[in-house]
């Protein structure tokens, strides 16, 4: 299957969601009217981007990179990486190793020394799937959550 990768545009919107209830099954759906203003921030954020593979005209995958302003580590920004999912029917075809690897460059690119990810997900499979990707398992991540989420 081929794909290509790029930043992810506001007419991408529903694709997304399709995507995110895949990636979350438990949360409730967004309506148009909540989902297009929060999708307008985030395109306009400095420092944030979302990238989306696309097969055809169907988005099959995304990752969602922050950059952030640091302080230590002599000024150079660090990187987030947040929301990777690939469509359930497109899974292990390299899609999700292409868009974190993009992502990669992106935030080396903008100076970036470290980019991060967590996952609540424990199967060896994703820990797997992370290594591979060049990612280390070497912190211990906390986390605070908020409304019930």
């Amino acid at each position: 299957m081929s794909f290509s990768i790029r930043q992810a545009l506001p007419s991408d919107l529903d694709g997304l969601l399709i995507l995110y209830a895949q990636l979350n099954p438990s949360d409730p759906p967004l309506t148009d009217e909540v989902a297009a203003p929060i999708f307008a921030d985030i395109l306009a954020r400095a420092g944030m981007l979302v990238l989306v593979a696309v097969s055809g005209e169907q988005i099959v995958g995304s990752v969602t990179l922050v950059v952030l302003p640091n302080l230590t580590r002599g000024g150079a920004p660090y990187a987030l990486a947040e929301n990777v999912v690939t469509h359930d029917q497109y899974r292990r075809q390299g899609i999700g190793k292409a868009l974190l690897a993009k992502a990669a460059r992106l935030a080396e690119a903008a100076g970036c020394y470290k980019l991060m990810l967590m996952t609540s997900r424990p199967e060896p499979h994703v820990r797997d799937f992370y290594t591979g990707c060049g990612f280390s398992q070497n912190k211990v991540g906390f986390q605070m959550r908020f409304g019930g989420h």
